[in-house]
């Protein structure tokens, strides 16, 4: 069985623990936040975009109970402080969006932990796995890697299967993501300053920001850095997100044959539909990315095509049970 800590139990976090807390080959043995039980204990059960958990969920001082299990609870700035040795853990899922370099991360190992996974894109050179694209060059000596963004985890496996049928010269791609954390209520100055917009009120506007989905697709699919750009437009939803890619081909197709592709290669990673849907329809779906065949087309002229692709994802639990897959190859 998988011993695994959760560092950080905020959107990400919590979706860890959804996901896992009947998972009998993962135990969830510790979550460390700077808060106490009462606060996690509340903030697990009720949930404004994934609803009440009907588990049994309960605690005392220093304890989360969900269900059967018991889970220790701590309040740790500093990472290296924590008892991963004493609690023999194998996999500290590092969802606070602070620690997102090996130098950060190297706490949790010197803490005990063997191994550490990045909710969120690397700051430096670690190894960045999407499962569905590039899981197999994943190895168990991989001690810190990073599972990429929620919208890289959608892209990838989409622009994976385009690739390689009909070769992606280059592209532009937008994701109309639904706000965060990182954004305000209403307006306020903003950490990253006005270029980043975020610092506007989340709820009452939609707020065009960078996004590093396009750049980060090079660490995944090498052969396809630089070819890429990217933009992100924060809408007022809770979540569900959706990506918009427009592709120059080396091959010509037809819409209705990029289709039948996405039909025909469907899995737990990459989904196909036909239905008119809309983005709460997306809320808890755990596949990395969903195609819309409906808005799926094509332009040709002067012996080149452009292909459209939408795709829609969860980006929270989505991107939690891609990050979940990737953990189980430690197994």
């Amino acid at each position: 069985m998988l011993k695994v800590a959760i560092n950080g139990f905020g959107r990400i976090g919590r979706c860890a623990l959804r996901l896992l807390e009947t998972d009998k080959d993962i135990e969830v043995v510790a979550i460390n936040d700077l808060t106490d039980a009462l606060q996690l204990a509340y903030l697990y059960k009720y949930d404004s975009v994934h609803r009440t958990n009907n588990s049994k969920i309960s605690y005392d001082s220093d304890e989360l109970f969900v269900g059967n299990r018991k889970i220790k609870v701590f309040a740790e700035a500093d990472p290296s402080n924590l008892p991963w040795k004493e609690l023999d853990v194998d996999v500290v899922l590092e969802c606070t969006g602070i620690f997102t370099s090996a130098e950060k991360c190297q706490a949790h190992l010197n803490a005990g932990a063997k191994h550490v996974i990045i909710s969120a894109p690397a700051k430096d050179e670690v190894k960045t796995i999407v499962y569905g694209v590039n899981h197999e060059i994943l190895n168990k000596n991989d001690k810190i890697i990073s599972a990429a963004s929620c919208t890289t985890n959608c892209l990838a496996p989409v622009l994976k299967l385009i690739d390689n049928k009909y070769g992606v010269i280059k592209g532009f791609m937008t994701t109309v993501h639904a706000m965060t954390n990182d954004q305000e209520t209403l307006d306020i100055p903003h950490k990253k300053g006005i270029e980043s917009r975020r610092g506007r009120a989340a709820s009452l506007n939609i707020v065009p920001t960078s996004t590093g989905a396009a750049s980060q697709i090079g660490k995944v699919l090498p052969h396809l850095e630089g070819k890429l750009d990217g933009i992100a437009f924060r809408v007022p939803v809770g979540d569900g997100s959706v990506i918009d890619m427009t592709l120059e081909l080396s091959k010509k197709t037809t819409a209705e044959e990029v289709n039948n592709m996405f039909k025909s290669n469907q899995s737990k990673v990459i989904k196909y539909t036909y239905d008119p849907i809309v983005s709460s329809d997306i809320i808890s779906e755990q596949s990395a990315a969903t195609v819309d065949g409906l808005l799926t087309s094509t332009i040709e002229g002067e012996g080149k095509v452009l292909l459209k692709v939408v795709a829609w994802y969860d980006n929270e639990i989505g991107y939690t049970a891609q990050m979940i897959r990737t953990m189980k190859l430690f197994m």
